[in-house]
């Protein structure tokens, strides 16, 4: 692989800018906005769509917007989006999702985040019909396949999600190059008082977060099992679950019928601003996921002193290393144990708090935008 100084025109596909967006929001905004920050040689084209076109503000010279209003995983992606890029005359362009049009007439490189699709398809995770969620998941098959093999590099957010892909796509072991995600610099600035905001959202007791969307393999319904056997022990807990309000959640709260009516909480899409209070505030920090490709709540987490106690699975372990403790989200009774067990054990907890510290200061976004640049210089 040879270096190429040669000034170039960089396409980004940043239509899921901005942390309404859930995780590809806040990592497509992390890149976009660090990138363009720290590259001052080529220059950029940002595509994005109407409701985040004025979101993204900029006043860099060599950097255009561009609004291509197609909305992810559509025809009209596929067939209007290669066009806008075609336009623009670009020497490549980077997706930031796996969801690349099939006639896309440039080179470029994909991220991949996880392939979950891929290897854990399942119609609970589509508001679709039986018929019309297989004719989609069939789709985005060849459409992930299509990306993987044409893409000039693939960008993987952690070695278990690189491994995945080289085995499932039988490409070359330097063509997938991993580049860890970074813990959000807009969650590093606290200015109000945490008390005060966490009472603004009726959390009026001590309680364990999760923070989310709750797609099937998040494994909420097995948090809410899990969260009856504790409060056998500890009655006066509350289960706080933060995320934008969309049809899963609502069908996770029809599930509970009226229990727990005091005791779960469902914030909702919750500022960044809010959030460290959430965090700093938890008694812990609760991610029972079955499958993630990497896995930044926590670690944000982390960040601001709140302990983790985590599902065993996937990249789990590789990204949150020893600062975590962790449990088999398939077994209620073990889960429920090792929470216990991490809050009336308050050595423990503060001995984890510390290495949660340390743990987080191996992601940031400066070094992952760093290793894309280079990545760019590359093609």
């Amino acid at each position: 692989m040879t270096k190429n100084n040669k000034k170039k025109r960089i396409g980004i596909d940043a239509r899921f800018y901005g942390p309404e967006n859930k995780g590809l929001g806040r990592y497509t905004q992390e890149v976009v906005d660090g990138i363009i920050a720290m590259d001052q040689n080529n220059e950029y084209v940002i595509f994005l769509r109407e409701d985040n076109f004025d979101k993204f503000k900029t006043n860099n010279p060599r950097v255009k917007k561009v609004k291509a209003n197609v909305r992810w995983y559509t025809f009209k992606e596929q067939l209007v989006f290669p066009f806008l890029i075609w336009q623009e005359k670009l020497d490549f362009i980077h997706f930031l999702h796996f969801n690349v049009p099939l006639f896309t007439p440039i080179k470029f490189i994909v991220t991949i985040h996880d392939l979950i699709l891929t290897k854990h398809p399942t119609k609970r995770a589509s508001t679709l019909s039986p018929l019309m969620y297989k004719i989609k998941n069939l789709i985005y098959q060849i459409i992930i396949y299509v990306a993987a093999k044409r893409a000039r590099y693939i960008i993987a957010v952690s070695e278990y999600t690189r491994k995945d892909i080289i085995k499932k796509f039988k490409v070359s072991t330097e063509k997938v190059i991993k580049i860890y995600e970074g813990v959000a610099s807009s969650l590093q600035v606290r200015q109000k008082d945490d008390k005060e905001v966490i009472l603004g959202y009726n959390i009026h007791r001590s309680y364990l977060l999760y923070v989310g969307n709750a797609y099937p393999h998040k494994n909420l319904e097995q948090l809410i099992k899990v969260f009856s056997k504790i409060k056998a022990e500890m009655p006066d807990l509350q289960l706080v679950l933060v995320g934008k309000k969309d049809y899963f959640y609502e069908r996770l709260k029809k599930s509970l019928e009226n229990k727990f009516f005091d005791d779960i909480i469902f914030a909702g899409f919750v500022s960044d601003e809010d959030l460290i209070s959430f965090y700093r505030e938890a008694e812990a920090y609760v991610f029972p996921s079955l499958f993630e490709g990497f896995g930044l709540p926590p670690l944000e987490a982390m960040t601001h002193g709140c302990v983790v106690a985590s599902s065993n699975k996937t990249c789990l372990p590789e990204v949150l290393g020893k600062a975590a403790k962790y449990f088999d989200p398939e077994n209620e009774s073990e889960m429920a144990q090792i929470v216990i067990d991490l809050l009336k054990n308050k050595e423990e907890k503060n001995k984890l708090i510390q290495l949660g510290h340390t743990q987080v200061k191996k992601y940031n976004w400066e070094k992952c935008n760093k290793k894309i640049v280079r990545l760019y210089d590359l093609l």
